[in-house]
């Protein structure tokens, strides 16, 4: 393939640019067919091996569907289409079908022209990265794959599925308390024009809440584009308006959540861990009192946890290493700023829709609303950068840059911290300066910023 240098899977599965390498009608179809061989290997006997396959609503999800459903009846492999349906509801079908595999079609947050795979073995889990690593191997790095794919007669059949959206709805209500019900709440939800448009509704609905819907008419291009959980300033305006009691905003894949409380404020993921962790404790289900964060998480947060008992666990930023942390060590509750929050008696990833319910739950159980409980702790001052670069480099050669670290660091001293760490799914290195005063971490931020901006742009 002539590409050994290069690498298919990031921080969260295979992501890039819709038709251009890595995500390239002709690597998908290779991808399908490394899945599809691995799988077939991994069976103890000669019974058929089965793949779902979901998506969000990318204009390039029908390619991309097609190239991989071709790969893995190649490799033999029988294949469900089940359409555009939440990345959590992958995990979960995957289980409840009783799959080999679960794969979903997306690329989260990023814009349209982008897209990606994420995979789930039949445990609902993502798959493990020794696993990834054999994919890229056979998908890079092996000339004859197509030798090993099984003779004419043994390639596999794909079929469309129409029950996956009920099977969703239905998982997703269960991890809401039996008792209780949603009658009488107003609810502004934003499913950003991506792969809950067709869902969520049902699930807040069906609980007995009155749902006003945006963020519902995808068309192939708008996904993520100025709504959902990346940004929930126009859902803040509608609560306020309608004067609702939240407001709900997912992401185009629906595997992380932002709220709104009824005054129109933000409520973000360390604030959701705060407003369940605390709850979980209360009722003893906190297992170990431990919740899982990622080093991302705001300083506030992990005062409020030590303040009330409560132990953190840090990992580097990606809910697949939250989710590893948390089986490691059989904690119930973790999760990012960024919204992905995971409840693994419920789930085997961020789930957005589960996350709201239960922060809903919280609610009804203590009578109170949502702005009394978000004040559960107060941010430290963070500021976040984001820049666009042509080529990662090692930070670390950076002379100009390590020299401003240096001088930024012990302006700081132990009362900040800087983070700088490349994304793992975008051309952005991210910059991110936390301390006691919003000024000066601005000015520090942006000097980190603007030098990286230099030299890597």
């Amino acid at each position: 393939m002539g590409g050994r240098t290069k690498k298919l899977f990031g921080t969260d599965g295979i992501r890039g640019r819709a038709n251009h390498f890595p995500m390239s009608p002709d690597i998908v179809v290779r991808v399908g067919q490394a899945l599809g061989y691995l799988l077939r290997q991994q069976k103890a006997d000669d019974s058929q091996v089965k793949v779902l396959i979901g998506k969000d609503t990318r204009l390039s999800g029908y390619m991309i569907e097609m190239a991989l459903a071709s790969g893995l009846n190649s490799a033999g492999v029988n294949v469900q289409l089940v359409g555009p349906l939440p990345t959590p509801g992958i995990g979960f079908l995957a289980r409840n079908m009783r799959a080999d595999a679960g794969i979903i079609i997306s690329a989260s947050h990023n814009p349209y022209v982008d897209n990606g795979i994420k995979i789930f073995g039949g445990d609902g889990f993502k798959i493990s990265r020794t696993m990834e690593e054999e994919i890229e191997d056979l998908v890079l790095n092996r000339e004859d794959l197509q030798e090993l794919m099984p003779p004419s007669e043994q390639v596999g059949r794909s079929r469309r599925i129409e029950d996956s959206a009920g099977r969703y709805v239905v998982y997703a209500k269960d991890s809401f308390p039996m008792d209780k019900d949603l009658t009488g709440m107003r609810i502004v939800l934003d499913t950003a024009n991506g792969a809950s448009y067709k869902v969520a509704h049902s699930v807040f609905e069906e609980l007995g809440a009155e749902v006003i819907h945006l963020g519902n008419k995808p068309n192939g291009t708008n996904i993520n584009d100025k709504c959902g959980a990346l940004h929930p300033e126009s859902t803040a305006e509608e609560v306020v308006k309608y004067r609702a009691d939240i407001g709900i905003c997912l992401d185009g894949d629906a595997d992380r959540v932002i709220l709104v409380d009824e005054k129109g404020k933000i409520v973000n993921g360390d604030h959701i861990l705060a407003i369940c962790g605390i709850h979980l404790k209360e009722l003893g289900k906190l297992d170990k009192n431990t919740v899982v964060c990622t080093k991302m998480s705001n300083f506030g947060l992990f005062r409020f946890f030590e303040e009330n008992g409560i132990k953190v666990e840090q990992t580097d930023v990606g809910d697949k290493y939250v989710v590893q942390r948390m089986r490691e060590g059989n904690y119930v509750l973790g999760g990012e700023q960024s919204g992905h929050i995971i409840f693994l008696e419920h789930s085997t990833t961020g789930d957005g829709i589960v996350a709201a319910l239960n922060v809903l739950a919280v609610l009804l159980t203590k009578e109170k609303k949502l702005s009394e409980l978000r004040n559960l702790f107060q941010d430290t001052p963070q500021v976040m950068k984001n820049i666009k670069v042509k080529e990662k480099l090692p930070l670390e050669n950076l002379a100009t840059y390590k020299k401003e670290l240096e001088f930024v660091e012990s302006e700081l001293g132990t009362d900040g911290r800087v983070i700088v760490r490349y994304s793992g799914t975008e051309p952005l290195v991210r910059v991110l300066v936390e301390g006691p005063n919003a000024e000066k971490i601005e000015a520090h931020a942006e000097l980190l910023s603007s030098t990286l901006s230099k030299e890597l742009s």
